[in-house]
C-alpha cells in the first residue's frame, strides 16, 4: 500500500492511497465466506459453493463490492497512522479506481487537529473581585436561617404579604378546565414568586372562605405557555412567625451556643464560598487570556457539528425540563433568532478552541493524570448525573468514555498549570495566592464549563 497526503488547509486533508490487489486477498476471502453463508445454490452444501460458481450466479461485482468495504477501514487507518496525523470525525472516502486483479486507489477527505504553538504563558495578569464579607451579608445569611425556623399560625383576617395561604386552584383555556388546571390544599407564601404570575395581587385581601379569578400564563402542563382564567379560592390564611434572633435561636438552628458564634461560623462560610467564586473567576479570565494568545483554526465540520449538538441539548433536554420550546426561551430571554445563533457560534468555537489548547499544553507539559485524581473526578460527575459512583462507572466503562474523562482532567491539570504561573490580583490591588489542593478539580469544572460538556452529560444520561 501507497499512501500520500495532501493538506486542503490547517484543518483538512485528502489521502491519496493506493492498494495493490494481492493485498485484498483476506478481505476476497472473507467475502466469499459471507455470501457463502448468505445464499443457497442447488447442488452445493450451504457454506461450500466454489468461489467460481459465486461470480457465476451472483456476479464478481457483488464479491468485489463485499471486499472493499471490509478492507477501506483498514488501508484507511494504515494510512492515517503512516502521515501520523490526529484525525477528528469520519473522512469522505471516494474510491477513483477499482481494478479486479490489479489495484484498489481512493481517496480519503477528514478535518485534523490543527497544528498549535503555544506562546510564553508566563506573564498573563488578570483582576478579580476581592473577597470582602461584609455585615449586610452576615445579617441575610442569618435571617434566610430564620426564615426556615419560621412558624405558622392560623389567623382571621385578610391575608397580607408574607403570609402562607392554602389555596385551591382551578384553570381554564377557551372556557374549559384543564385536567391538569386543578389543586386542592396547595400551601404558598405571599410574594416568594412560586406559582402563577399574577396570583399574589389576586390573594391579598381575601380572607378565609374568599375567591379572586385572574388571568395569567401556565408555566406547565399539558397547555404550558397559553393565557389561562385562574379562580383562586383561600380556604385558610397563616401568619408566619420568626423566632427571636438570640442565643436560643442559635441553639435551634445550629450546633452552636451563641448567636456571636454562629454569626462568625457565617463569616466563615461565606468567606470560603466567596474564594471559591473568585478562584473560578481567575481561572476563567486566565483561560480567556491565554486563548487570546494562541492563533487555533477551527474545522468547520467539527464547529457545525459542536453547534448543532449545542442546540439540540438545549431544546430537547434543559428547555423540555422546563416545559418551554426555543420560541418561548428566545422571547423570555429577550433575543432574536439571529443573536441566539451568534452566541451558540461563539460558546461552541471557544469550546473547540479550549479543548485544542488544552491538549496541546497537555503533551507540552507531559502531564499525566493518577487513578486518585480520576477517582474524585468520576465521583463528583456522577453526583451531578444523580447516579451513584457505582452507577455511572459502570456506564461510563462500558460506553468506552474512561478516556474522556482522563482528558477532561488532564485539561483542568493544565488550566491549572497556567493559572499558578499566571499573577492574579483583587479590586485592591492584592496579589491572589490561588494555592489549594482542590485547584485541579475546580480547574477542570472550568474546562467543562468553557467546553460545554457538563450539558453533553447531561444528554447522555438522560438518553440512557
Amino acid at each position: 500500500m501507497k499512501s500520500a497526503v495532501e493538506t486542503l488547509n490547517p484543518t483538512r486533508v485528502r489521502l491519496t492511497v493506493e492498494v495493490p490487489f494481492e493485498e485484498l486477498k483476506d478481505s476476497l476471502d472473507a467475502a466469499y465466506k459471507k455470501i457463502n453463508q448468505q445464499v443457497t445454490v442447488k447442488g452445493f452444501r450451504k457454506g461450500k459453493i466454489p468461489a467460481r460458481v459465486i461470480d457465476q450466479r451472483f456476479g464478481r461485482g457483488a464479491v468485489l463490492e463485499e471486499a472493499v468495504n471490509d478492507a477501506l477501514p483498514k488501508f484507511y487507518t494504515e494510512a492515517v497512522n503512516e502521515a501520523e496525523l490526529n484525525v477528528l470525525g469520519q473522512p469522505e472516502v471516494d474510491i477513483t479506481e477499482l481494478k479486479d486483479g490489479e489495484t484498489l486507489n481512493f481517496t480519503a477527505e477528514v478535518d485534523i487537529r490543527p497544528a498549535i504553538e503555544i506562546p510564553d504563558y508566563s506573564g498573563i495578569e488578570v483582576e478579580v473581585d476581592a473577597v470582602e464579607v461584609t455585615d449586610e451579608d452576615i445579617e441575610k445569611s442569618v435571617e434566610q436561617l430564620r426564615e426556615r425556623f419560621a412558624s405558622t399560625s392560623p389567623v382571621e383576617r385578610a391575608a397580607e404579604e408574607g403570609d402562607v395561604v392554602t389555596i385551591d386552584l382551578q384553570a381554564k383555556v377557551d372556557g374549559e378546565v384543564l385536567e391538569d388546571g386543578v389543586a386542592d390544599g396547595v400551601s404558598y407564601t405571599i410574594g416568594s414568586g412560586e406559582l402563577l404570575d399574577g396570583i399574589d395581587d389576586a390573594v391579598k385581601g381575601l380572607e378565609a372562605g374568599g375567591e379572586a379569578t385572574f388571568t395569567s400564563e401556565l408555566k406547565g402542563g399539558s397547555a404550558a405557555g397559553k393565557e389561562a382564567e385562574v379562580t383562586v379560592k383561600v380556604t385558610q390564611v397563616a401568619a408566619r412567625e420568626l423566632p427571636e434572633l438570640d442565643d436560643d435561636f442559635a441553639q435551634l438552628a445550629s450546633e452552636f451556643d451563641t448567636l456571636d458564634e454562629l454569626k462568625a461560623d457565617s463569616r466563615k462560610r461565606l468567606e470560603n464560598m466567596k474564594q471559591f467564586d473568585q478562584a473560578t473567576q481567575a481561572q476563567e479570565r486566565v483561560l480567556e487570556k491565554l486563548l487570546e494568545l494562541v492563533e487555533v483554526p477551527v474545522p468547520e465540520k467539527l464547529l457545525e457539528d459542536e453547534i448543532n449538538t449545542r442546540k439540540h441539548n438545549l431544546e430537547h433536554h434543559q428547555l423540555g425540563q422546563m416545559g418551554l420550546d426555543l420560541e418561548k426561551y428566545l422571547e423570555i430571554q429577550g433575543k432574536t433568532v439571529e443573536e441566539f445563533d451568534a452566541e451558540t457560534k461563539e460558546a461552541a468555537v471557544k469550546g473547540i478552541k479550549t479543548q485544542f489548547v488544552l491538549d496541546e499544553l497537555v503533551k507540552q507539559e507531559k502531564l499525566n493524570v493518577n487513578q486518585e485524581e480520576l477517582t474524585e473526578h468520576l465521583m463528583r460527575r456522577a453526583a451531578s448525573s444523580g447516579m451513584s459512583p457505582d452507577q455511572f462507572a459502570q456506564a461510563v466503562v462500558e460506553g468506552g468514555q474512561v478516556p474522556l474523562l482522563v482528558g477532561e482532567v488532564a485539561r483542568g491539570k493544565a488550566l491549572a498549570v497556567v493559572v499558578e504561573k499566571a499573577v492574579v490580583k483583587d479590586t485592591n490591588g492584592e496579589v491572589i495566592d490561588l494555592d489549594d489542593e482542590d485547584e485541579v478539580e475546580q480547574a477542570t469544572e472550568t474546562v467543562e464549563a468553557a467546553e460545554g460538556t457538563a450539558d453533553a452529560a447531561a444528554e447522555e444520561k438522560s438518553e440512557g
